[in-house]
């Protein structure tokens, strides 16, 4: 069973007004662009993980904040989450198109910046 919201702008066709504090794409923004949001995004970027292997790729992340920066993420409709039905159940989450659509600038901007960062001398 797949959880995940879309978030889509009203049927009036008007776009969202990011600057105004009740505007729903401003708390989308809030999410990706959070401490551990961004890193989630980019670690799903080419696979579907359980919940300890995104872990585990993340360092530093407790499993509370990847906890909430999770149930954030599927509730904007950028992942999607998968729960198996067994003992104990088994989570897996993945980028929705969404979550693509947003993640792939993101790849690009991490790229960019590791690139043009100075090599780390050894010591």
């Amino acid at each position: 069973m797949r959880e995940g919201a879309q978030l889509t702008q009203a049927e009036t066709g008007n776009r969202y007004d990011v600057f105004h504090t009740d505007c729903p794409a401003r708390d989308v923004v809030d999410h990706v662009t959070s401490r551990w949001g961004i890193w989630v995004l980019i670690s799903l970027r080419s696979n579907d993980l359980r919940f300890y292997e995104l872990r585990n790729s993340i360092q530093g992340i407790s499993e509370k904040m990847l906890t909430q920066t999770l149930r954030a993420l599927v509730q904007d409709g950028l992942v999607w989450r998968e729960v198996e039905p067994t003992t104990p159940p088994q989570v897996t989450y993945g980028l929705t198109e969404f979550g693509q659509d947003i993640g792939e600038p993101l790849t690009d901007l991490f790229d960019r910046i590791t690139q043009r960062l100075p090599a780390r001398s050894a010591g």
